[in-house]
C-alpha cells in the first residue's frame, strides 16, 4: 500500500513540478486555477502518506510544504493561522520550566561527586565562549566581505516603530543573570534566571544527607518523567504548529520576499554554512561523533526551531533526541539550558554582521579596534535570547546605540528578519546538541554504542493530523 501511494505522490509531484515550470516560461501557459489544484493534489497525496507513515519528521517536513501553498495561494488565510502557531508555542513554554528545574536539579543532586558537576560548568563555559567567538569573527568577516549595507539609500518614510532599549552596562547584564523571585522568572520566561535558580537548588540539594536528599530527587526525576511525556503529547500538534507558521510568514511577507535585502540574507546564510562547515563539523570530527548520524538525530527540533523562530520551542525535543544519541541525561540537562543562555552562535554571528551592516547603510567607519569591541559587547549582551523569536532586534539596537549610530536600518532589516531567524535559530539549536555531545565526550561518558545506533531507533508514531 505504501510503495504504491508513494508512486503516486512521485507521479503527482513531477506532474506539479513540470506545469508550473513550463508555465512560468510561457512553454505551455496554464491557469492559475490549474496550477493551484496540481499542486494541492500533490500535498494532498504527501499528507495521505505521512498519516499512513505516522512519523514526526514526515508529518513536519510535509506540514512546512502545505503550509508555504497555503500562505502563497491564500495569504490572508495563511496570516489569520497565527493562532495555531501561537497555541503551539504557548504550549511548549508551559514545559520549559518545570522541565529546565527537574533536569537540572536531578543532573545535579543526583551525582555522587559535585566536583563533576563543578567541572562541566568550567569545561561548558570555555566551550561556549570559544565557539560564540569564532562566530563572531566569521560574522564580522562577511560583513567586511559582502559588504551588504553599502549604498543603501534611507527610504523616505519609515512607518514602523522601534522597541525603547535602555542603556545597559556589563553590572546591569550580570544583575540580570540572578533572579529575584523565580516566579517572576518562570512568567517572564527568563531562561537563565531559571538555570541559576536551578543550579543553586540543585547544589542545595546535594548538601543535605542522603537519607533526606534521596527522597527529593526521586520526587523531582518523577517530575521530568512527567514532563518528557507531556511533551510527547505536545509534539502530536507540532506539524500543525509548524505548518502554520510557515504559512504565516509567506502569507505575510510573500515568496518574493528575498528581492528586498537579498544581500544581507545571503550574506547571512552563507556566514552560517561556512560557520558549521569550519568550526562544528572539525569540532565534531575531533570529538569522534558522526556528522551524519548526528544530523539526522537533531533534524527535527532543528526544523521545529527553524519553523517557529524560537530555540525555546524545540528545547524539550532536542533534549530527548540527545539522550537517545548516547548523551547521559545528567550531562544533556545541565549543558543544553545553560547553552541557551551562552552558547547562541547563530545569533551572535547574525549581530556582528548586522551591527557591520548598520555601519555601512549609515556610513559610520568602524576600524577593526571598534569592530573587536563590538565583538565583546556582543559576547556579553547576546546572552538569554534563544527563547524569544526577534529578541536580537533589540539586543542590536542596543549596540548601535552604543556606538551612536543612527536606527534607520533597523527597520529594513525588520522586513526579513524572520528568514534571518529561521536560520540563526536552526544554528543555535544544533551548536546547543553538538555541545552535550562533545561535553559527554571530554567526560568520558559518550555511549558510541548508542550513538552509531542512533539512525536505527524508530520514532514514535505521532498522530494522524498533519
Amino acid at each position: 500500500m505504501k510503495s504504491k501511494i508513494t508512486i503516486i505522490n512521485i507521479a503527482l509531484v513531477t506532474i506539479a513540478a513540470i506545469a508550473t515550470v513550463l508555465s512560468s516560461y510561457d512553454i505551455l501557459p496554464l491557469s492559475d486555477n490549474i496550477l493551484i489544484t496540481l499542486r494541492w493534489l500533490a500535498l494532498a497525496g504527501l499528507v495521505v502518506y505521512a498519516i499512513l507513515k505516522k512519523n514526526l519528521t514526515t508529518s513536519i517536513l510535509i506540514s512546512m510544504l502545505v503550509g508555504t501553498e497555503i500562505g502563497y495561494d491564500y495569504p490572508k488565510m495563511g496570516t489569520e493561522l497565527h493562532f495555531l502557531r501561537q497555541i503551539f508555542l504557548q504550549m511548549i513554554k508551559t514545559v520549559i520550566a518545570p522541565l529546565l528545574f527537574a533536569t537540572l536539579v536531578t543532573g545535579i543532586a543526583g551525582h555522587s561527586d559535585l566536583k563533576q558537576v563543578g567541572r562541566m560548568g568550567w569545561k561548558s563555559l570555555l566551550y561556549f565562549e570559544v565557539v560564540t567567538t569564532f562566530a563572531l569573527i566569521i560574522g564580522l568577516f562577511f560583513a567586511n566581505w559582502f559588504k551588504p549595507g553599502v549604498g543603501i539609500i534611507a527610504p523616505a518614510t519609515l512607518n514602523a516603530t522601534l522597541p525603547k532599549v535602555a542603556e545597559q552596562t556589563w553590572q546591569d547584564i550580570v544583575l540580570h543573570s540572578f533572579p529575584e523571585n523565580v516566579a517572576k522568572s518562570i512568567y517572564h520566561g527568563e531562561v537563565l534566571q531559571i538555570v541559576v535558580f536551578s543550579v543553586l537548588f540543585g547544589i542545595s540539594l546535594a548538601l543535605l544527607p542522603a537519607a533526606k536528599k534521596e527522597k527529593f530527587v526521586h520526587g523531582v526525576e518523577l517530575l521530568a518523567e512527567v514532563m518528557f511525556k507531556f511533551t510527547k503529547i505536545i509534539m502530536y500538534f507540532a506539524p500543525i504548529g509548524v505548518g502554520a507558521a510557515i504559512a504565516e510568514t509567506v502569507g505575510h511577507m510573500g515568496i518574493d520576499v528575498l528581492r528586498n535585502l537579498a544581500l544581507l540574507l545571503a550574506t547571512l546564510y552563507c556566514a552560517l554554512i561556512v560557520f558549521i562547515l569550519i568550526v562544528f563539523v572539525p569540532i565534531a570530527m575531533f570529538a569522534r561523533i558522526p556528522v551524519i548520524k548526528f544530523a539526522k538525530a537533531i533534524f527535527e527540533p532543528v526544523s521545529i526551531a527553524f519553523a517557529t523562530t524560537s530555540s525555546e520551542s524545540a528545547l524539550p525535543k532536542a533534549m530527548e533526541k540527545m539522550e537517545k544519541f548516547g548523551v547521559p541525561r545528567q550531562i544533556v540537562s545541565f549543558v543544553m539550558p545553560t547553552g541557551y543562555s551562552f552558547n547562541l552562535d547563530g545569533s551572535t554571528l547574525y549581530l556582528a554582521l548586522a551591527t557591520v551592516f548598520v555601519a555601512q547603510a549609515t556610513g559610520t567607519e568602524m576600524s577593526i579596534g571598534q569592530q573587536l569591541t563590538m565583538v565583546l559587547l556582543l559576547m556579553l549582551t547576546s546572552k538569554g535570547v534563544a527563547g524569544i523569536p526577534r529578541a536580537t532586534l533589540v539586543i542590536l539596537l542596543g549596540a548601535i546605540a552604543n556606538f551612536g549610530m543612527p536606527e534607520w536600518p533597523v527597520l529594513l532589516i525588520m522586513g526579513i528578519d524572520e528568514l534571518m531567524d529561521m536560520a540563526r535559530t536552526s544554528v543555535n539549536v544544533t551548536g546547543n546538541c553538538l555541545a552535550t555531545a562533545v561535553i559527554a565526550r571530554w567526560e568520558g561518558e559518550l555511549d558510541d554504542e548508542k550513538m552509531h545506533n542512533s539512525d536505527l531507533v524508530i520514532d514514535e508514531p505521532v498522530a494522524s493530523e498533519v
